[in-house]
Formats: structure tokens, C-alpha cells, sequence
């Protein structure tokens, strides 16, 4: 393609949030709007790997964007999947203790779950046992009433055929970004493209992107491995809903646990291994040069940051069976390893280190610079807050 294309927005990733803020600008009638998109499919990294699961508002902090965007996302997202008569599984979810050193931290997380608008409720083992019988906690447990689960590949393929039916939104597949030029046009894989305004939502490549534009050059990506399990077809009847750990809340990341997919399966994980490269889905597929930088980066991590030293010693020995199992049976009351079978699914959690203090980034972050707008760290509840933040984006930029 050699001609110069213009857009009135250019959206840079068609994921979850570049559909979803596609599909409010159309609702604010925006037109001439594309998306370009590397793969020649839309979701087939995070958006299409994720869990499923629609969260509640319980584990984030109120004040930080992920609380605000969460639970209204969650009702938004349900109500679409009505509307559009998608798969939706409201069983809500159990967070349990595995002893009693946790109990302060589902305090804590109780706290922020009220705090943030959630429906909560504080259980005991009796209550719990109704509601989840294999599930196993020590004194008290919460029950997340709005969690639920959505066939993610199906809501991406909705979204898309509204955006197409819509006339006003235009997909460029196979279409990499490469490079800003000037403060209007950026060069891509289908040539240059000229646009009034200017969305990165490049999910795990958000800060190639910006960085293109001299945005965000104090952040540096390190991605994490997810790994999952599946309950064998003839065990998974023992998980009625979601059953989770108390995360760790230092870090961003919520532990093995178990979730009853739309389908029935039953799935174990995921895991936080510390992986090589943004599309590192297997041993070795998915390195390539930048392989090295983030061997280096973790290991600057590994001597500077305690949490991240932890996650570093303790997550990659889940790639074993008997340490996985072991992070999964301290959940229930009856798992044998037995039960356990592999599965295919695999993410990669692109997760943002602030390289000037050496941390994990926490929340979501939304910087506006002119006519152009990046949403870096766009890690779980990513996907339950789309709709929510694709509104605040767009009002952002009207």
C-alpha cells in the first residue's frame, strides 16, 4: 500500500481496548476511524487469552484508576453480553485463606472491595462450604457477588462486526506500527497514515509506541508467563464457580486459582513466571533480540526489588507439576493430582516496571500529550474495565 491514508482517529491495537474506545467514538459519532492491527486477527494476544473472568473492584487501591474503571466496566460488559445474548456465567467468585496469617489481608481486601462500590460479603466456613463445598479456608472467607465469566474470543468478535457494520471504522490487518513522524503521521507496515487524533492501544507493545513519540521513556515492559491447568472432565463438577487465593497485594498478580469457564472446563493457574519476550507463549517461541534486555532488566529487578525477587524464586518452579499442584490444592478440600490435565492456554502478562524507582507499576496509565493519547500498563482488570475506560478516553479527547 503506497497511497498516504488519513484518518480522523488512528487507533493503534485492535485488543480489547482498541475496540471497545472504537466503539464509543463511534457512539460519540466519530467517523474515518482506523485501526491498525500487527496480527491479521484481532485479541489473539491478551484480550484473547485471558480468563474470562469479569472482576469486581476488590483488589485495587480506590483512589487508583483500575477501582474507578473496574465495577462500572463489569455492569457495562455484562450488559452488552445481554444484549448481544453472549455467554454469561454470574456464579461470583470465593477468595479463601490458607492460614491465618492472611486474614488481615482479606480484611484489607474486604475494606477495598466496600470501598470501591463491590457486594461483598464476609464468610465462615459453614457459609462458605454452601456456596463453594471444595473450597477450603481457614476461619473466614469473601464472596464476590458481581464476579462472573464471558467467552472473551466471542465478545472480540462481536465488538469487531459492530464496528464493521457501523460504516465509520476501518481495519488494517497485518499492519505493524514502525514510527511516528512529525505530530500527525506515523509510518506503519501499510504505509504512512496522517490523522487528527491519535490512540495507543498497542497492549503489550504500548511502549514501543509511546516511546515513538517520546511518551512514557521512564517505563521498561517485563513480561510475566501465565501458565494454566484443566481439571480433568469427570473431576470438574467439585468447582461450582471461582476459587481464589489473598494475593500477595504488593504485587500485581492474584495467585493459582481455580475458574469454571462458560464451556464447563475447569481451569488451574495462571502462573507469573518471569518470561523473555512479549509473545514468549512456549520454551522458546516468541524470543528475539529483546530476548537479552529483558534477561538483563530482570536481573537488575532481581538485586534491587524484594517482591520481584520473590515472584523470581518462587513462580518459575511451577513449571513443574508438584509445585503447581501444590499452590492449587491448598485451595479445596480434595484434589489429587490425578484430576489434573494439561492445557494449551498461555498468556503473557506485559507488565510495566517504573525504571527511575524500580517498581512494579500498579495501575493503569492514560497520558494525553496534544492529539495524541497512550494507555500503558493495560494489565488485568483490563478487560472488565474496557468499556468503563474507553468512555473516560474518549471524553478525554473530545
Amino acid at each position: 500500500m503506497t497511497d498516504e491514508i488519513t484518518a480522523d482517529v488512528l487507533i493503534v491495537g485492535a485488543g480489547i481496548m482498541g475496540l471497545t474506545i472504537a466503539r464509543e467514538l463511534v457512539r460519540n459519532r466519530w467517523q474515518n476511524i482506523v485501526i491498525i492491527e500487527k496480527e491479521m486477527e484481532a485479541g489473539k494476544h491478551a484480550s484473547g487469552r485471558n480468563s474470562g473472568v469479569l472482576h469486581a473492584g476488590i483488589y485495587y487501591a480506590p483512589d487508583s484508576l483500575k477501582a474507578k474503571s473496574c465495577l462500572n466496566g463489569n455492569f457495562l460488559m455484562k450488559a452488552y453480553c445481554r444484549e448481544k445474548q453472549l455467554p454469561l456465567l454470574e456464579t461470583g467468585k470465593v477468595i479463601v485463606a490458607r492460614s491465618a496469617d492472611e486474614l488481615p489481608v482479606l480484611e484489607t481486601l474486604f475494606a477495598r472491595a466496600v470501598a470501591n462500590g463491590a457486594k461483598v460479603d464476609m464468610l465462615n466456613e459453614k457459609e462458605l462450604a454452601a456456596i463453594e463445598p471444595n473450597a477450603r479456608t481457614v476461619r473466614q472467607a469473601i464472596f464476590s457477588h458481581y464476579t462472573a465469566v464471558v467467552d472473551p474470543r466471542k465478545i472480540l468478535n462481536s465488538l469487531q462486526d459492530d464496528l464493521v457494520r457501523s460504516g465509520n471504522v476501518k481495519f488494517l490487518f497485518n499492519c505493524a506500527f514502525e514510527t511516528a513522524i512529525g505530530s500527525h503521521t506515523v509510518q506503519t507496515q501499510c504505509g504512512r497514515i496522517r490523522f487528527k487524533r491519535f490512540i495507543n492501544a498497542a497492549g503489550a507493545h504500548c511502549d514501543r509506541v509511546s516511546k515513538a513519540f517520546g511518551i512514557g521513556t521512564r517505563y521498561r515492559l517485563i513480561p510475566f508467563k501465565g501458565i494454566y491447568r484443566k481439571l480433568k472432565k469427570d473431576s470438574a463438577w467439585r468447582i461450582r464457580g471461582s476459587i481464589y487465593p489473598v494475593p500477595d497485594i504488593r504485587n500485581p498478580f492474584l495467585g493459582v486459582h481455580f475458574t469454571r469457564n462458560i464451556h464447563g472446563d475447569v481451569y488451574l493457574g495462571p502462573t507469573a513466571i518471569p518470561a523473555f519476550g512479549r509473545e514468549n507463549y512456549g520454551i522458546f517461541a516468541g524470543l528475539d533480540k529483546e530476548a537479552i534486555d529483558i534477561l538483563l532488566s530482570d536481573a537488575h529487578l532481581f538485586t534491587t526489588n524484594s517482591q520481584f525477587r520473590t515472584v523470581a524464586l518462587t513462580e518459575p518452579r511451577k513449571y513443574f507439576f508438584p509445585w503447581f499442584f501444590q499452590d492449587a490444592a491448598a485451595l479445596v478440600k480434595t484434589l489429587e493430582p490425578s484430576d489434573v490435565e494439561p492445557a494449551a492456554k498461555v498468556g503473557i502478562r506485559a507488565q510495566l516496571v517504573d525504571w527511575r524507582t524500580g517498581e512494579l507499576v500498579q495501575d493503569f496509565q492514560v497520558i494525553q500529550d496534544g492529539d495524541c493519547l497512550h494507555l500503558l500498563n493495560p494489565i488485568s482488570p483490563a478487560f472488565t474495565s474496557s468499556m468503563d475506560l474507553a468512555q473516560k478516553i474518549v471524553r478525554m479527547i473530545q
